[in-house]
């Protein structure tokens, strides 16, 4: 008799079962029609989301740091939402940190191994402080790295969360959020590169652009700090500060340029009518919240 996985996502979905039968049309069918049930998976845990936003907001103003733990996928789409978020909205490169099993080899060379090591997730969390947000990511919400990595965290005092497609994650309890989609089954039996990670992205980009937009780090729903640092960038930051302050585009430019090219303090000096010294100190009193510091200029 054969036993069904605990995990959601390891069972088999019967949708699917004869699949490598089909004519294409209804493969693509099948896995588009799957796709389209992971955003109701995520709004349904929204209050979770905002209660990791919330608990990072206070993290980021106390001088903590943000952390991404995952293995395998879910490690993969933790790297990326953490990468992009340095540039887009002007982070220090340890504000917002991804840890990954296996090392960042293991971004581009399959390390599966790696996932069961709960020692490694420990040494990668050593340096998690009181404060911190700790975020694992885990498909099947069973995965020692990150286990490892949320106990540790804890034993520090930093508050810890866990995104992962499987509602009864055996994780939760050392989550303080717990943040559980309910995906079900793959197209594929197993392969939680498909639903569950697609899942992981959405729950990761709606928390992390929430974060950056309480944190201060938009003006409007306008990226201003952006670094522009290749032509269309350029481009798209002169427009945007165009726009924000309402000047026209020689105008905007010429503040992006006595800025030493940071939009956030060109649009604190447009907003103001103060220098470029003077926006930057004001966005350094406003802990780089770029609306707050429009009010201390």
């Amino acid at each position: 008799m054969e036993v069904e996985p605990d995990a959601p996502t390891e069972r088999r979905n019967p949708a699917s079962e004869r699949i490598d039968e089909l004519p294409l049309d209804e493969v693509l069918r099948l896995i588009n029609e799957a796709d389209a049930g992971v955003p109701a998976a995520v709004a349904a845990v929204l209050p979770q989301i905002g209660q990791a936003v919330e608990a990072g907001v206070r993290t980021l103003r106390d001088g903590g740091r943000v952390h991404y733990f995952g293995a395998g996928t879910s490690g993969r789409v933790a790297f990326a939402d953490a990468a992009e978020l340095r540039p887009t909205f002007a982070l220090t490169a340890d504000q917002v940190v991804a840890h990954v099993a296996g090392g960042v080899d293991a971004l581009w060379r399959a390390a599966e191994s790696a996932e069961d090591d709960e020692a490694a997730g420990r040494r990668d969390a050593a340096d998690v402080a009181a404060g911190d947000l700790v975020i694992g990511v885990a498909a099947s919400g069973g995965t020692p790295y990150v286990g490892g990595a949320l106990q540790q965290a804890r034993s520090a005092g930093a508050t810890t969360g866990l995104i992962t497609s499987n509602p009864r994650a055996v994780l939760a309890g050392h989550a303080d959020i717990m943040i559980g989609m309910n995906t079900g089954p793959e197209i594929i039996t197993g392969s939680t590169r498909m639903k569950a990670a697609t899942a992981a992205k959405l729950a990761l980009n709606t928390f992390s652009t929430a974060l950056m937009v309480r944190y201060g780090r938009t003006f409007g729903n306008l990226m201003v700090c952006a670094v522009p640092s290749n032509i269309k960038l350029r481009r798209r930051a002169v427009w945007t500060l165009s726009t924000a302050a309402r000047v026209e585009p020689g105008q905007a430019a010429d503040a992006l340029a006595q800025s030493g090219d940071d939009p956030s303090v060109a649009l604190v000096s447009l907003l103001t009518g103060t220098g470029a010294d003077e926006a930057r100190q004001a966005l350094r009193a406003a802990g780089g919240d770029v609306r707050a510091a429009t009010r201390l200029s």
